[in-house]
């Protein structure tokens, strides 16, 4: 007997999958670190770090104080949407989405980044979050969001997708993941759902 193996639910990585930051990121760490007294090229930030959960790049880049840390990290977020103008929402995936979406499927964030930052750049790009009102969503909304706190282990750990699979009451064979980092497709694999690679 056949079961049913239908798609019911898309996992959307954030930054470099459902919304291009790349340089918004980027720019925001470098002007950080760089006011702080550490040294980071763009081309550094984005050819070893983009991609990791904030605590975990600021550790291999020397950071040993927590506290500085966490302090480095807010202020990366006070600065962020002064680069909001690099931002771009990847259209052919979200409208994907709302089709999905109109059709009854599900669709989450999951993503290792900081759920201020999130929550910035989707209010940025027009998106809302499932306890958005509506008329504060004009490009449309996702059913949930996890990020990088909601989950004890990162990406490549299949965690954070599993979780939202979880919450869902959804199989990996039911669930569809799209992701643009390595360690992200790393993850999607872990996983056990089916997956697609984006290149923005």
């Amino acid at each position: 007997m056949e079961t049913d193996t239908r798609i019911k639910l898309l996992l959307l990585d954030f930054d470099g999958t459902l919304v291009d930051t790349r340089r918004a990121n980027t720019l925001a760490y470098v002007a950080t670190l760089r006011e702080a007294g550490y040294p980071l090229t763009e081309a550094e930030y984005e050819a070893h770090y983009f991609g990791m959960r904030c605590d975990e790049f600021l550790t291999r880049l020397g950071v040993a104080d927590a506290a500085e840390r966490e302090r480095l990290r807010l202020e990366k977020i006070a600065r962020y949407p002064a680069f909001f103008d690099t931002v771009r929402l990847n259209r052919p995936l979200w409208e994907f989405c709302r089709q999905f979406r109109a059709g009854g499927g599900r669709v989450w964030i999951v993503s290792t980044g900081s759920r201020d930052n999130i929550d910035n750049v989707m209010r940025h790009v027009g998106i809302g979050g499932p306890d958005t009102p509506d008329g504060a969503c004009p490009e449309g909304r996702v059913d949930g969001i996890l990020s990088g706190a909601d989950v004890a282990r990162s990406k490549p750990a299949p965690d954070c997708f599993l979780e939202a699979m979880r919450r869902e009451g959804c199989s990996p064979r039911e669930t569809l993941v799209f992701e643009d980092s390595p360690v992200g497709i790393e993850a999607a694999r872990r996983s056990g759902a089916s997956y697609f690679v984006v290149n923005l």
